[in-house]
């Protein structure tokens, strides 16, 4: 049997299929009808989902996990309107969840949204694409792909569009935008001024809001102010401000106004038309603190030139200022000392103030609890009383400066190296120094000198340099501890800071014990490490090296081996020795202390005896067990007491200066053994004699009236210690080997001739004077 086979089939059917009504009831069901390939099925589901999403976040993120993002993103460039529609609608809606934002990120939708920007698009489509660019634009990387996908351009476009929320959303994104500098000079490029201003009209808040707080921005621009000042923008922000209807506009106003003053040409131009008095006019008006705040801010910014000061100062801007520090509220008041702070470099305006009573007002501002209002008060006092007399003089009358001095103390930086400038400031009028030294400011300087700010070190070390001027207050710094912080900061690389320690070294090294402790503290090796560096080295670090050696003339000779004919020893100079590279110079006391060595003694001058008075008796006997360790002093040198005396005796009667000085070697020289031939040096016992000192003393500290026997080091001191004592002009320079010499200037026997200067033979011929590099001079001299 034959297969049956199969019926050719005849022509295709043309019935259509009838329409199949389709219900989906699940979200699920609804995400998978977006593939569909029919448009009225796209239509409803897109619309279903976008009613489901409008519900809440949980519908979002429901929506997200069944993956609906992705089918929408390829249905916002679908050929039917409609269906384009609903699918920005739905996307729009779910944009606004930070979870399907994050993935809409992924997905790097943006240039197909902004290709739908377009005037020819639907209104609708511009209200939900710029919705889902705005939720999008918070984001950085997004703004990027904004900007670079030319979105700016249709967005300044719509914002002209007749819609409030398409406006509403544009600004937004746009308002995103210029937060970066390039993004403002395309909207300004692509005309975005004009519509921005006249968004100011809208009968929306939140666009006006977002016009104004847009305008802030993008103002920062020069180019951008010139066509805003085109567009008349200054004019239409006044209306605003004028307007007390829209007074919560006003705060944006002036932070967009204070942008736009910034611009000297803009602020002469607004004076030349009258809107800089109709501007001072709406100052002074009553205004909530807010709005006072943000006033003193636009006066603030506009006085950072000379010239709008200028016009500042000509429209009485003090009076206003003066107004607001009276106010209640704190944060007005800071404002208003930062503008205060900025108007005062003003020369006129410091006057002006102190006139208007501005200053007691100041003052008020330092005595709050408010940390950022005293550090502005303190700002704004340190302004005013920079080269200005007067207003010292009005801080001081109101008490100012015994505030600034507890200030000193407190924990605000800023605070502190604003109230050190503001004395610092003021301390240039005897009366006020004097007042300001009374309240411990010494004391109080200390612990400013120990911070880590380069601005406090500054302006605090600058200030000790000016009150320091006398040797109370040296003194009182010293026992308040003050030196050793103040020699610590010569370690300082930046230049301002070290340049005034080094001031305030130089100050203090005025007084001998000062002087003395900063040797102590290292300040010597410190300075010649910063006088041998190219960088660091100035006139103030040379000075200060040469006064602390001026003022401690033991260091100076064991340093440069040289005294000058005004340098005048005293109690206390002691011949440590050639100190070598690097080596910190001891302290008299500290040398005391060491255990008896063998090495070189050092030799000390004293010509006075410390009697012991009838209260340190009864001390003795009333507290015989005492544990406390009594003070060092020197030992007596009553040998050398009774040179001096000898010595103005017998000495300083002689009228010729050069019987004078022959005398007074020869005298050197017999308390020190008399004259010795060259040829027999080496046999002059005065190593043996030092030695034999060092043990009966138990000390390497001998007083130099003790030496019977001494050489060369030890008869120059001693001749220049006498020499001293009468007035006689000597020097004392150390050379190699234990020698060093005197040189002495003296008057020839012809009155009208030149003076000239001498080397005095205090060894081998007593009382010769060699004139300096003869070949006997150079033979006293070396070995």
């Amino acid at each position: 049997m034959a297969k049956k086979g199969k019926k050719p089939s005849e022509t295709p059917c043309k019935e259509t299929f009838e329409v199949v009504p389709v219900e989906g009831k699940t979200p699920a069901t609804v995400v998978l009808l977006l593939s569909s390939p029919e448009e009225d099925i796209l239509i409803k589901a897109s619309e279903a989902i976008h009613t489901f999403a409008e519900k809440g976040d949980e519908n979002k993120i429901t929506l997200l996990g069944l993956g609906a993002l992705e089918p929408l993103c390829q249905l916002i460039t679908h050929s039917n309107k409609l269906v384009r529609r609903n699918a920005f609608m739905a996307l729009g809606i779910m944009a606004i969840n930070g979870d399907v934002k994050s993935a809409l990120e992924r997905i790097h939708v943006i240039p197909s949204i902004i290709d739908k920007l377009s005037l020819e698009e639907d209104i609708v489509v511009h209200e939900f694409a710029t919705l889902c660019l705005a939720s999008l634009s918070l984001d950085f990387v997004s703004k990027v792909q904004i900007f670079d996908s030319n979105g700016l351009p249709p967005l300044i476009q719509l914002l002209s569009s007749p819609d409030p929320d398409v406006q509403k959303n544009s600004l937004e994104i746009i308002l995103n935008l210029v937060q970066d500098y390039q993004c403002r000079v395309v909207v300004h490029e692509f005309g975005g001024i004009p519509p921005l201003l006249e968004l100011l009209k809208s009968d929306f808040p939140v666009i006006q809001h977002l016009a104004l707080e847009t305008l802030q921005n993008v103002t920062t621009d020069r180019e951008t102010r010139n066509t805003f000042r085109e567009e008349q923008g200054f004019e239409k922000l006044m209306d605003i401000l004028n307007n007390t209807a829209v007074s919560d506009l006003h705060a944006e106003a002036l932070d967009a106004l204070a942008n736009y003053l910034s611009d000297s040409e803009s602020v002469q131009q607004i004076h030349e038309s009258g809107g800089l008095t109709r501007l001072m006019d709406f100052f002074l008006t009553p205004n909530l603190p807010e709005i006072q705040s943000n006033v003193v801010k636009c006066i603030t910014r506009v006085a950072q030139s000379p010239e709008n000061r200028k016009l500042l100062h000509e429209q009485h801007v003090e009076k206003v200022l003066v107004e607001y520090l009276s106010v209640e509220d704190n944060g007005v008041k800071m404002s208003t000392c930062q503008a205060v702070a900025a108007m005062s470099l003003h020369l006129d305006s410091k006057g002006r103030f102190q006139e208007l009573g501005g200053i007691p007002a100041l003052v008020d501002g330092l005595c709050t609890e408010c940390l950022k209002l005293r550090e502005a008060a303190t700002q704004a006092l340190a302004i005013l009383t920079h080269s200005n007399d007067t207003s010292a003089m009005a801080l001081y009358e109101a008490g100012g400066h015994e505030i600034l001095v507890q200030q000193l103390q407190g924990s605000c930086a800023r605070s502190v190296a604003n109230a050190a400038a503001a004395l610092c400031n003021m301390a240039g009028q005897e009366v006020i120094r004097c007042s300001i030294l009374a309240h411990g400011v010494m004391q109080a300087l200390v612990e400013p000198m120990k911070s880590t700010d380069t601005q406090v070190l500054v302006n605090a070390t600058l200030c000790l340099a000016v009150l320091a001027c006398d040797t109370e207050a040296r003194a009182e710094l010293q026992s308040a501890g003050g030196l050793q912080p103040l020699v610590n900061l010569l370690r300082s690389y930046h230049n301002e800071v070290l340049q005034n320690a080094c001031l305030a070294v130089n100050v203090c090294a005025s007084d001998e014990p000062a002087a003395v402790e900063m040797c102590k503290f290292g300040a010597l090796e410190l300075l010649r490490e910063i006088n041998q560096s190219a960088n660091r080295r100035s006139s103030f670090s040379e000075l200060a090296m040469i006064s602390l050696l001026n003022s401690n003339l033991s260091v100076k000779y064991s340093l440069t081996g040289h005294l000058a004919f005004t340098d005048i020893v005293s109690d206390g100079f002691y011949d440590a020795g050639q100190a070598r590279a690097g080596q910190r110079v001891l302290s008299l006391e500290e040398l005391s202390k060491k255990p008896v060595n063998q090495q070189r003694p050092i030799i000390v001058i004293n010509t006075t005896t410390e009697e012991k008075t009838e209260d340190d008796g009864q001390k003795d006997e009333s507290q015989p067990g005492s544990p406390t360790e009594e003070p060092w002093k020197m030992m007596d040198d009553v040998s050398l007491q009774v040179l001096v005396k000898e010595t103005k005796e017998s000495i300083l009667p002689l009228d010729d200066e050069r019987e004078q000085c022959t005398a007074l070697a020869r005298m050197v020289s017999e308390a020190m053994g008399g004259a010795v031939e060259m040829e027999k040096l080496h046999e002059f016992p005065w190593v043996l004699h030092l030695s034999e000192l060092k043990f009966q003393l138990q000390s390497n500290v001998i007083p130099i009236g003790m030496i019977t026997r001494g050489i060369y080091c030890h008869r120059a001191l001693l001749f220049k210690c006498l020499a001293d004592c009468i007035g006689m002009s000597s020097t004392l320079v150390r050379g190699e080997y234990n020698r060093a010499w005197n040189e002495v200037l003296l008057l020839s026997g012809n009155p009208s001739s030149s003076s000239g200067r001498y080397m005095v033979d205090l060894m081998h011929q007593p009382g010769r004077l060699l004139a300096p590099s003869t070949p006997a001079a150079v033979q006293y001299q070396t070995i």
